[in-house]
């Protein structure tokens, strides 16, 4: 249900009634209020409920005992994001998904479907695959024992000295599996909310961007120094940018932006782009200063107006001029709508500004991000590293295949190690955003391990998609808010 506060629960001003803190300047709503087009309700509906101020223990990044609790109470109860459809197109073709201790082989049926089979010989226990690749038979590298592509067991050497098992008792374990906008999902333990209900209502806010008629062209995944939830909760909130990542200030409303909640398992924070942060001085920043600074960015020439034609018509659809009487958002919006009619094939005429340019970065408990909108979209997923003190951080860039064109196959994983950078990825400007960060979260790891009252606090607006995450993640676990689990039932 969608709800305002105008004061927390401790009397300290909360998000007005269009979705910004009193006092931070225009607010996402006043924002949509003046985009060239007119918003989808999806877009204007704050949903918003205030979720208290408990500090969180420190252990719960930290503790290996708090590691196993979600390993055993909430890995395997919720719909994980494991594949894209795209990763495994033709049937045969399958992928290699591994999360908190179990590893899962996602196989493509002939009849189209996907199943999701537990990745382990049932003989002594010996993974069946090592990598995605393609395959209809499962063959155990160590003994031999085989299965279909579908999990049931086909054959072993040696079958008369396994005369005690059966061939129902050597189908492999399956884990249910879900469809939703181009996304595979299982979940290992069957029972509690369909895949729709548990996503709702991102279904909803997804159908006119269409992520079913996307495809994989990037993706990265990297060996991380931190816990799964210290780098994931640093995606959830844009309000680090003013010290962590300055160079975005010029073109990005970073305290205009608005963070919502719907359940236990959806929030969005929604950051404008080509706008003047208000931490910075508007004294002789023009609407072109902000366009020319947003191409400077990106790693454009801000001299290619005229080779552009001045309205983003050419290679550099943000290197354009701004027609007096417009806003740089206005400006930039009008160039991104052609541009990306011209490269899609589809009409984005009614697309809003912010549908074009903005960062609505939207997540589903407990670790899958995927940003709305028409731009190339990217998707984040965390999954635990083998200790609490790492994790794989996955960027993902899906692109819109042209209309009328067949979904190509998906780009494969670009693999980091934890020596290496994401600058080393071909992710351009977004590979240095990411390592600023990372000039963070191995040092919030380290001084969560160093800390003197165990504590973390949370602001209460725009850090509430955390707040809803960890109350969340409070329920699998059976523990009291903010604990470190030793309450556990």
């Amino acid at each position: 249900m969608a709800h305002s506060d105008t004061q927390s629960k401790s009397g300290a001003p909360g998000p007005d009634t269009a979705g910004l803190p009193v006092g931070e300047g225009i607010s996402w709503l006043e924002l949509m209020a003046q985009d060239s087009k007119p918003s989808p309700d999806v877009l204007v509906t704050p949903s918003y409920q205030n979720r208290g101020n408990k500090p969180l223990s420190a252990k719960r990044y930290t503790s290996p005992a708090f590691a196993e609790l979600e390993r055993e109470k909430m890995w395997p109860r919720v719909w994980q994001f494991a594949a894209r459809e795209e990763d495994l197109p033709e049937p045969g073709d399958y992928v290699v998904y591994e999360i908190a201790g179990r590893s899962y082989i996602i196989s493509r049926q002939e009849d189209g479907s996907v199943r999701a089979m537990h990745n382990v010989c049932l003989h002594r226990g010996r993974k069946l695959r090592d990598n995605d690749g393609h395959a209809d038979r499962f063959v155990c590298p160590f003994h031999g024992f085989a299965w279909n592509k579908d999990g049931s067991f086909d054959q072993m050497p040696c079958k008369w000295d396994f005369a005690h098992l059966s061939k129902e008792e050597l189908q492999l374990p399956e884990a249910e599996v879900g469809h939703w906008g181009g996304y595979i999902f299982i979940r290992e333990e069957k029972g509690g909310p369909t895949l729709e209900e548990y996503l709702a209502p991102l279904p909803e806010h997804f159908k006119r961007w269409r992520h079913e008629e996307c495809t994989t062209v990037l993706w990265v995944g990297k060996e991380v120094p931190a816990n799964w939830k210290v780098v994931s909760e640093a995606f959830m909130e844009a309000w680090h940018t003013i010290v962590t990542h300055p160079q975005l200030l010029p073109f990005t409303g970073d305290c205009n932006s608005a963070y919502w909640a719907w359940g236990d398992n959806i929030n969005v924070n929604l950051v404008p782009f080509g706008i003047l942060s208000p931490h910075l001085d508007p004294e002789g920043k023009s609407q072109q200063w902000i366009v020319d600074q947003f191409v400077k960015f990106n790693g454009r020439s801000a001299d290619n107006y005229e080779a552009d034609g001045g309205g983003g018509s050419g290679a550099d659809p943000y290197a354009i001029k701004v027609p007096e009487g417009q806003t740089a958002r206005e400006a930039l919006g009008a160039a991104m709508r052609q541009a990306y009619t011209e490269q899609s094939g589809y009409d984005h005429s009614d697309a809003t500004d912010a549908e074009l340019l903005d960062a609505l970065v939207y997540n589903v408990f407990p670790n899958f991000a995927p940003w709305g909108g028409y731009m190339p979209n990217i998707v984040y997923r965390w999954r635990p590293g083998k200790t609490p003190d790492t994790c794989i951080m996955e960027v993902r860039v899906l692109s819109r295949v042209k209309k009328g064109e067949k979904i190509p196959r998906g780009a494969p994983m670009i693999y980091l190690t934890l020596d290496q950078k994401w600058t080393e990825a071909p992710l351009g400007v977004l590979g240095d955003v990411l390592e600023q960060d990372m000039d963070n979260l191995p040092y919030v790891q380290d001084g969560l391990h160093a800390s003197k009252n165990g504590l973390v606090q949370l602001a209460n607006y725009q850090e509430i998609r955390i707040r809803q995450f960890q109350q969340t993640l409070d329920k699998y676990l059976g523990i009291a808010e903010g604990s470190d689990g030793t309450d556990a039932a």
